[in-house]
């Protein structure tokens, strides 16, 4: 009888771990051409850790955020992560902002396909997407978190769990 009870209360600590990684939603798949002209498909980037951020050129907390988000890209430049910043402004002005205000993450404009899949849709059908938004993708393609706002000690941390740092 001891047996039996030690068994399932291990299996009622190990079931919910189980149930916690099952309810992680995939994140949406998107085709996208970076500001330097490479192409890639979100499925190219498993086996990686994915920043997906969000972000326009005329948005405050954007430019706020930049310089904390380009001391991620160092924290973890040549690590298992890749930093992607989208936006639905076109490569003109995009690449006119990078010149007065560098942005580390890999840049990809014209991105409204991507931006309208990860929108929220409020109940009469309108998008709606904060910005900075920012989605953290585990290895295995998951949204392990979607924050927005001045986040990027929330996005330190979730990047380090995943990648077995620290």
């Amino acid at each position: 009888m001891k047996i039996l009870l030690s068994l399932l209360f291990c299996l009622s600590l190990i079931l919910p771990g189980f149930a916690k990684n099952a309810d992680k939603p995939l994140a949406q798949s998107f085709s996208a051409t970076t500001l330097d002209g490479r192409n890639f498909k979100l499925e190219d980037l498993r086996g990686k850790v994915v920043v997906l951020t969000f972000w326009s050129t005329r948005c405050a907390i954007c430019n706020a955020e930049i310089p904390k988000y380009n001391q991620l890209a160092d924290k973890y430049a040549g690590k298992n992560v890749v930093f992607l910043a989208l936006t639905m402004e076109n490569e003109v002005m995009v690449g006119n902002y990078l010149k007065k205000k560098p942005f580390k993450f890999t840049i990809v404009p014209n991105s409204l396909g991507a931006i309208m899949q990860y929108a929220d849709k409020n109940p009469n059908g309108s998008f709606n997407l904060a910005y900075p938004t920012t989605y953290i993708i585990n290895k295995k393609g998951e949204v392990e978190l979607k924050t927005s706002g001045r986040k990027s000690q929330a996005i330190d941390e979730t990047v380090s769990r995943l990648l077995g740092i620290g």
